[in-house]
């Protein structure tokens, strides 16, 4: 059984462009409302600030880790993946869920469906 991605209101953080629109291009396909972030400053307002059911977070922000945005999004209790060419070893949380770049629409859907299924 999967999880309706319909109207799911997700946090895209991505320092480079052309990822960004294409990763909100394919979460836009998949019905979802995409905000998008496209550095440290910018993603923190936006886990602090926006309405939001799920984040997509990119590891490496020009040379600046992401795990401060994570820490936002966990205390507002807001799932979140992080998204990586480097895998889970780029990763504090060896037990958070990690979308290796590169990635196709697929394996957006599940790795979505995983971190928001029951």
């Amino acid at each position: 059984m999967s999880v309706s991605l319909a109207g799911l209101r997700v946090l895209v953080v991505e320092d480079e462009p052309i990822v960004a629109m294409t990763l909100e291009d394919l979460l836009a396909d998949l019905g979802c409302e995409v905000e998008v972030a496209g550095t440290l400053e910018q993603g923190l307002a936006a886990a602090a600030a926006c309405a939001l059911d799920a984040a997509v977070l990119d590891v490496n922000l020009n040379g600046r880790e992401s795990f401060p945005i994570a820490e936002a999004l966990d205390a507002r209790r807001i799932p979140h993946l992080f998204a990586t060419g480097y895998g889970a070893a780029a990763l504090r949380d060896r037990n958070a869920l990690v979308l290796e770049k590169p990635y196709r629409a697929a394996d957006i859907r599940a790795a979505l469906e995983t971190l928001l299924g029951p």
